[in-house]
């Protein structure tokens, strides 16, 4: 919460009592932010909501508010406007030592979690034998930047990579390759994942247009269930090969996980059936075993069934995600569990938190987000894909972001005839590409699809990760013209705001609280990109109309203050959102 806007709604709260009588204690302020600068900082139209009530005209009673009202260390005089909203305007002075107090804190005022909760953030989940792609994109991002944020508020999250290395497509694939790659089921590195995928595609094939196939792969993945030793070798062999692949491209997007896949849970699977069945919830129908769910009906208006054990004695994704809540809840001790997956999983996590509550599985301390995102779109507005149709593989999508960040870079350098190491370029193509990929996804709200954009994703201009990184550049180029170390400015260097572009960039400044608070709550990383697009704009109007290095002292020495806790915010910001800054490009 905004300190600041937690001090007004304290002092006018008492402001309520002391006018009106106790009754009114606890009444809500409804003090937001003012909608247009020259109204204040913030306004409150509590007055009008309290008119019928009080039987006075709201204007009357905002006037009666504002005798009563202390906020003089904080804001000027506040004023009435309109048929009774109350404007506060926020005093030089308050922002000063506002800003002053953070500057020498590491964490720039940002306080930790009081009372810290163990979160579990379910992310990314690829499966094993494909490869990645697009389609893994948002879920990648977004958990890591959710986590990212949650951690650095104090909570103590695990990251879980709640991977696809179960099932009867590992029969199929073990069944295929027996008979056409075998050396790949006994030996480390026979195969690469291209060649692993290529095979998939070919046993799925075969498994569809094969009944004695089928029935081959159904017992492959009988003895891989009951543990036998060649079938486990093999599936953990092609589970280390995805798992090799997997790492690179989350070395390259900077995300750590913990997997744990579909796997680990088998063994809980028999006691998540048997649970059910005490608690009467358990129903037969056509020979599987389901829960038949409240508020969900098929075409026809039939209650649709949640099945946890197959009438083959199989189970489902929905029995494995039962298994992995309660362990989740009873093992790792979670408070609060977040799951980051496409919009569409929307009704089976509703089915399967639905039944977990019903069986008295999720205690009433542990909160359960889903966290469903929209689809990447291509510029035609249909599904990202190939010129041949296929999914865009996360590696390939990755590597043409890097490859036009550097032409793009080589491109200015020879327009400013600037020569520079191939080290330098081949940094910050990768820095500029990565980071563009990354925040053109987290910038949209998640719920909606986005239209994936190079040439505007990598765009100087507008709000992209290029335009953001290029405003930490220009101050470390204050830094390096005037030869200043933004470390060694001294703890007397105090802030001074004057001039209007300092005042809003200021203020801005001490927003980032609300925001990292709001997104822990709601979950919507754009909000975060959206304050740093600001700022940098911010910072740039304050760049463009008030000296720094020029600027006299004691001016000079404030706006470097100013410059180095804009630079600060913008680096701790970004980091939060995965993406690391560069200090030239």
């Amino acid at each position: 919460m905004n300190p600041t806007l937690e001090k007004l709604k304290n002092q006018f709260q008492l402001a309520l009592v002391a006018a009106f009588g106790s009754d009114y204690a606890g009444v809500d302020p409804m003090l937001v932010s003012a909608s247009n600068p020259k109204f204040g900082d913030y306004q409150s139209n509590a007055a009008l909501s309290l008119a019928k009530q009080l039987g006075k005209p709201p204007r009357a009673i905002a006037e009666t508010i504002i005798q009563h009202l202390d906020v003089s260390d904080i804001c000027e005089t506040p004023s009435v406007a309109g048929p009774g909203f109350i404007n506060f305007t926020i005093k030089p002075a308050y922002l000063e030592a506002q800003l002053n107090a953070i500057q020498t804190d590491s964490r720039l005022g940002i306080p930790l979690a009081k009372n810290p909760k163990r979160v579990v953030v379910d992310f990314s989940s690829p499966n094993i034998a494909k490869e990645m792609h697009v389609g893994h994109l948002r879920s990648t991002i977004i958990g890591d930047c959710i986590a990212r944020i949650l951690e650095f508020q104090g909570e103590d999250v695990l990251r879980l990579n709640h991977v696809g290395d179960w099932g009867t497509q590992f029969g199929m694939l073990i069944a295929y390759l027996r008979e056409v790659c075998p050396e790949a089921l006994t030996t480390a590195n026979a195969l690469d994942l291209g060649d692993l995928v290529a095979f998939y595609k070919k046993a799925k094939q075969r498994f569809d247009e094969d009944v004695a196939f089928q029935e081959i792969a159904r017992q492959e993945v009988v003895k891989l269930q009951a543990g036998a030793e060649d079938s486990r070798r093999a599936w953990q062999l092609l589970c280390e090969q995805s798992r090799r692949e997997f790492q690179v491209i989350y070395d390259r997007l900077d995300v750590e996980l913990t997997e744990r896949g579909e796997s680990f849970y088998n063994p809980l699977l028999p006691a998540v059936v048997e649970d059910l069945e005490k608690t009467g919830l358990l129903v037969e129908d056509a020979g599987a075993k389901c829960v038949f769910l409240e508020g969900f009906t098929n075409k026809d208006g039939q209650p649709l069934p949640l099945i946890v054990q197959k009438s083959d004695g199989g189970y489902n994704y929905a029995t494995t995600d039962l298994a992995a809540l309660r362990y989740r809840i009873q093992q790792d001790g979670a408070e609060r569990i977040i799951y980051v997956t496409d919009a569409g999983q929307a009704n089976h996590f509703a089915g399967v938190l639905q039944v977990a509550r019903k069986a008295g599985w999720i205690p009433d301390n542990v909160e359960i987000d889903h966290v469903p995102f929209g689809l990447v779109l291509g510029e035609d507005g249909k599904k990202l894909k190939t010129r041949s149709g296929e999914t865009v593989r996360l590696k390939d999508l990755l590597d043409e972001a890097i490859a036009r960040a550097r032409t793009d870079l080589e491109s200015r350098l020879k327009e400013e005839n600037r020569q520079e190491s191939e080290e330098f370029i081949a940094n910050v193509a990768k820095v500029i590409g990565i980071s563009a990929v990354k925040y053109a996804d987290l910038s949209q709200n998640r719920n909606s699809n986005y239209i994936f954009s190079y040439d505007k994703m990598l765009a100087l201009q507008g709000n992209t990760a290029p335009y953001l990184l290029y405003a930490y550049v220009r101050i470390q180029g204050i830094s390096r013209k005037g030869d200043i170390d933004f470390d060694h400015l001294g703890a007397e260097a105090k802030i001074i705001l004057q001039e209007e572009t300092e005042l809003v960039l200021a203020k801005h400044l001490l927003q980032l609280s609300e925001i990292l608070s709001s997104v822990e709550q709601d979950l919507l990383p754009n909000r975060l990109c959206q304050y740093l697009f600001e700022l940098s704009q911010k910072f740039n109007q304050f760049y463009d109309r008030c000296p720094v290095l020029q600027a006299e002292e004691p001016q000079r020495r404030s706006r470097l203050v100013l410059c180095d806790l804009t630079a600060r915010t913008l680096n701790l910001g970004l980091s939060l959102l995965g993406i690391s800054v560069l200090y030239r490009m």
